[in-house]
């Protein structure tokens, strides 16, 4: 099983709720945090997603282009250089290069952007996502994001990726979305949802995300129903994935305690 895992903040993105609840929350503005996690297990570490690509961010020309606001009505996420994961890794006392796998939910810009400032690790992803995002199914994937020579290890249902740590598919968002259940030596284990749950409330009601793969609502709303089932048959925490008030409570109050 996993000794701990770690929330790491890698920026924010403030944009209309309709995006995380599906034909809910038009006209709120919500703020977003956008993580990645760090599964520190006896075989090694393992870091759930990477984030955006601080570039497409920081550079005038290169946000104009990957941000077009035609496309993207409230603007780029907000990420610092302090929040990039090397920046991370340095105050954990580590490199990039000390990670064992990097396991992609799926390949929208703020989970798989931040591929650049891991190249060389290991990269899981489902092959269905690894399909779609090259076809560019829809707006969230930024093919220069993945098209780099990185060691993409496809994958097909579901695993155990380290002792404790096993993939869950939940598409819907995406083609190929994956969740991950994480074991802990103290307490209950965790579900980290990845997108298919962005907040408390698509848990709780059952809504599916705002962007669903080629409209497949009932496939989203399976998988949210399936994390639910899972949660309850090992008695998992689930942890949604873009709640700003969740990461500020409940997920460092677990780090603290794990």
């Amino acid at each position: 099983m996993a000794n701990r895992i770690r929330a790491l903040l890698t920026g924010t993105h403030r944009y209309e709720k309709t995006l995380s609840t599906r034909h809910r929350g038009a006209g709120v503005i919500i703020q977003a945090p956008i993580l990645a996690y760090l599964i520190e297990t006896p075989n090694g570490r393992i870091l759930y997603d990477v984030g955006c690509d601080y570039a497409k961010i920081a550079d005038p020309a290169l946000r104009a282009r990957h941000y077009d606001p035609e496309v993207f009505p409230f603007g780029a996420p907000d990420m610092s250089q302090e929040q990039r994961l090397p920046a991370h890794f340095a105050r954990l006392g580590f490199t990039a290069a000390d990670l064992d796998v990097v396991f992609l939910s799926h390949l929208h810009f703020d989970h798989a952007g931040g591929l650049c400032d891991v190249a060389g690790c290991e990269v899981h992803v489902h092959a269905d996502e690894l399909a779609a995002a090259r076809g560019r199914e829809d707006a969230g994937y930024f093919p220069d994001d993945f098209s780099g020579p990185y060691r993409f290890r496809k994958q097909q249902g579901e695993y155990t990726v380290a002792p404790g740590v096993h993939a869950i598919a939940t598409p819907g968002h995406t083609a190929g979305h994956m969740s991950l259940l994480v074991e802990l030596p103290h307490g209950r284990p965790v579900l980290l949802c990845g997108d298919a749950a962005d907040l408390t409330e698509n848990l709780e009601h059952e809504v599916p995300p705002g962007l669903c793969w080629r409209d497949r609502e009932d496939m989203a709303v399976e998988s949210i129903r399936k994390l639910k089932r899972l949660a309850a048959s090992e008695h998992a925490r689930l942890w949604p994935n873009h709640d700003l008030a969740f990461w500020a409570g409940t997920m460092a109050a677990a780090e603290c305690h794990q």
